[in-house]
């Protein structure tokens, strides 16, 4: 979304800009979190794609791509639909890799899930069933997930609902983490992050646990490596992600897990008329860890790819200058919401040496993450993207 509309308005219609996409609207992730509590309905976090795109001049094609021709410039649509392309620009997010870690999973498995908005939904019952019998609860992300703050965040928030229902005493919530340490985030850390992620975690009386993997769920019970088991009566696990399907079928497209390697410009290394910007991007896990732990690609760091890939791609058609972001050079502005509370960190080079640094946590993270949401969907609803 945010490519098309870039490149939307810096083409201004001399170059067609098409978008496929399989989903007729568009959910903000971020708030997916709120969706179990009650907190927010699908309509609140949704915007209509087809007259947005409209109203800039943007072709919508609400169909999946399910074959790419990358010899021949073309895309297969699940409906019959073949289409050519002079650039395309590979913006899929991720597959949910629940079938990685037995059990895992809302579909045909025993935990939920905030990824998407029906699993959110699906989140909600539970956690309404739940409410009527209580129990300890357990929170995290799997091996090879990279997407942490999503399960810090609902850790942080399951805690807030748990202790305003007054069920703190019958309801401990544990945090399992692939991270080598709390507060590593995928990233190596963020200034004094594990520090305060410690902090976080022993006032609200939660007990993290890092460097762990997940042998098996069963039903109310998680069995780590190692054999430490914990029974839960409510679970949110964020799944191991992969390439979409689309990417992994394509030779020559993504790597082994199925992620597209891109150069500074956010350009195919092999395949120059190809860009990709997102959670779909290859990135190298920052150092080693003793449990396979990615790196999370973020709302404010796909975004920043969004849109130097549109630069470059109207720098093709002659509009514009060309302009190179190496991944080691990007800087992350990342909120985590703790129901009243939270924290916030920025970093200039998130995946390099993180310079400029700073990590605050109170009340204002929780206040600044209903601001961007709010600026976020107004914007968007408008068919304009933040500066």
């Amino acid at each position: 979304m945010t490519a098309a509309l870039e490149l939307a308005k810096t083409l201004d219609r001399q170059v067609e800009v098409v978008v496929l996409d399989p989903r007729p609207v568009f959910t903000f992730i971020p708030s997916l979190i709120w969706v179990p509590f009650g907190l927010r309905d699908a309509g609140d976090i949704s915007i209509e794609l087809a007259p947005m795109y409209a109203k800039k001049g943007v072709t919508f094609i609400n169909d999946a791509a399910e074959a790419i021709d990358l010899d021949a410039r073309t895309i297969t649509t699940a409906g019959g639909m073949e289409l050519s392309y002079d650039r395309l620009l590979m913006a899929t997010g991720p597959r949910l890799a629940f079938d990685e870690v037995p059990g895992l999973g809302p579909d045909g498995g025993h935990t939920v899930s905030v990824c998407n908005i029906e699993h959110a939904l699906d989140a909600r019952t539970k956690w309404e069933q739940f409410l009527e019998n209580p129990g300890p609860v357990v929170v995290g992300t799997a091996q090879g997930g990279s997407c942490f703050g999503a399960s810090y965040e609902f850790a942080f928030n399951a805690a807030h609902q748990i202790e305003k229902a007054g069920l703190t005493d019958v309801a401990p919530v544990t945090f399992i983490t692939a991270e080598p340490f709390l507060g590593h985030f995928g990233l190596g850390g963020i200034g004094k992050s594990e520090a305060m992620a410690e902090k976080f975690f022993d006032k609200l009386g939660m007990e993290g646990i890092a460097n762990s993997a997940i042998k098996e769920v069963r039903d109310g019970e998680i069995e780590l490596e190692g054999g430490r088991v914990l029974p839960f009566a409510y679970s949110m696990i964020v799944p191991p992600f992969t390439g979409v399907d689309l990417v992994r079928e394509t030779d020559g497209l993504g790597n082994a897990r199925g992620f597209i390697p891109v150069d500074d410009e956010f350009k195919h290394p092999e395949h120059e008329e190809v860009y990709a910007a997102g959670v779909d991007v290859a990135i190298a896990p920052v150092g080693e860890t003793l449990v396979p732990a990615g790196v999370p690609k973020t709302g404010y760091m796909s975004e920043a790819m969004a849109k130097v890939a549109a630069e470059n791609i109207a720098a093709d058609f002659g509009l514009g200058e060309r302009r190179s972001v190496p991944l080691d050079q990007m800087s992350a502005v990342c909120i985590l919401d703790g129901g009243n509370t939270g924290m916030i960190f920025k970093a200039d080079h998130v995946l390099g040496d993180p310079e400029h640094s700073h990590i605050m946590a109170g009340p204002q993270a929780h206040w600044a993450k209903l601001a961007f949401e709010k600026t976020f969907l107004a914007s968007r609803r408008r068919g304009m993207t933040i500066p």
